[in-house]
């Protein structure tokens, strides 16, 4: 890596996922923050909307404007809602900017699925085919050329990563049951009633029973890893803050040695975590871009029970989204990122 930094902006940067994108950025050794954005509080500094940031983030936030911040940076994160990211990123790909982008506008391929999940017209339909599915384990190489991201949902995420060496292996030949679990930052920060202090602390409850607008994601790259068997998706909300578990229930044909099959997958990647027949924790990957996976062979059943837990924030968002820049600039992919877990 030379001395000279790559400029980066962050649109939408005082989001939760936008704030970890600045805290995670403005740390990272190949990049300076150059362009912020908010239209809430344009205008002010990110570090007074997060006194967390003072000193590492104090950029004056302005207008999501793509020909600014094409102007100032090189590579643009755009953690913009759903619908108000795809047109923002078509003005940013006309510029030939390298776009990373968080929102769910380019990660479904099939644009009647996005318009029945999301009730929108795409505003940029041409980009979908550019884009590569932000998950460096499964689409690494891909990535390597790309001038457009799409980084997943952290429920998929946390779910494929479990699945993915399974469909690969051709053993995913039932619905599969996913049982996940979140944090309340997976919903994001607008003021929700279900998600006060009161409604959540000392609580537990699932939402969204097949009607969670991740499941179409999982389903979609299941099938492209030669799976295509539908899933059972039931999220659950946790009383924390950050962090997620998904627990996967899997008929198999055989006993195999996930063992194995999981060190073939993943033994030479940095992010992940192979836990074996120890189950795996939210607190151990809390403020990191890691995944740490689980899995047990129970033989009178005939099901895999295979778990995964990661930080909804890091490897399921924020974190996953530097992760693919280091990608493409082709740096060591932990750069920025390679920290312990928050314990306690």
């Amino acid at each position: 890596m030379g001395a000279k930094r790559v400029p980066v902006a962050v649109l939408g940067a005082t989001g939760y996922v936008g704030a970890e994108l600045l805290r995670i950025l403005s740390r990272h050794p190949g990049v300076e923050l150059a362009f912020v954005s908010s239209e809430q509080y344009r205008g002010r500094r990110a570090s007074d909307v997060y006194p967390s940031l003072v000193g590492y983030a104090d950029l004056v936030l302005e207008a999501p404007d793509p020909a600014a911040a094409a102007e100032r940076a090189e590579i643009v994160f755009t953690a913009l809602p759903h619908g108000a990211s795809a047109p923002i990123v078509a003005a940013l790909r006309a510029r030939d900017r390298l776009v990373i982008d968080q929102s769910a506008d380019f990660r479904l391929r099939d644009l009647r699925v996005y318009a029945q999940w999301y009730g929108d017209h795409h505003a940029a339909p041409e980009l979908v085919r550019e884009a590569v599915y932000g998950i460096p384990e499964l689409y690494r190489d891909a990535m390597r050329t790309t001038r457009l991201v799409a980084v997943p949902g952290c429920y998929p995420t946390c779910a494929l990563l479990g699945l993915v060496p399974l469909a690969r292996a051709g053993l995913l030949r039932e619905p599969v049951v996913i049982d996940a679990k979140s944090g309340t930052t997976g919903a994001g920060r607008a003021a929700k009633v279900e998600q006060l202090f009161a409604e959540v602390n000392e609580n537990f409850r699932p939402y969204a029973i097949a009607g969670h607008r991740h499941g179409p994601e999982i389903d979609q790259e299941l099938a492209a890893a030669g799976a295509p068997v539908g899933t059972v998706f039931v999220p659950h909300m946790l009383p924390l803050a950050r962090g997620m578990e998904c627990t996967m229930y899997v008929r198999i044909p055989d006993a195999p040695s996930l063992d194995e099959l999981f060190a073939r997958a993943y033994r030479d990647e940095p992010c992940i975590v192979l836990r074996g027949a120890e189950p795996p924790t939210i607190r151990e990957v809390r403020g990191t871009n890691r995944c740490a996976i689980g899995w047990r062979y129970d033989a009178p059943t005939g099901y895999a029970v295979v778990m995964s837990a990661l930080d909804n924030l890091g490897k399921g968002a924020a974190g996953q989204g530097v992760q693919c820049m280091n990608v493409v600039l082709g740096l060591d992919e932990s750069t920025g990122l390679d920290a312990p877990g928050l314990v306690p």
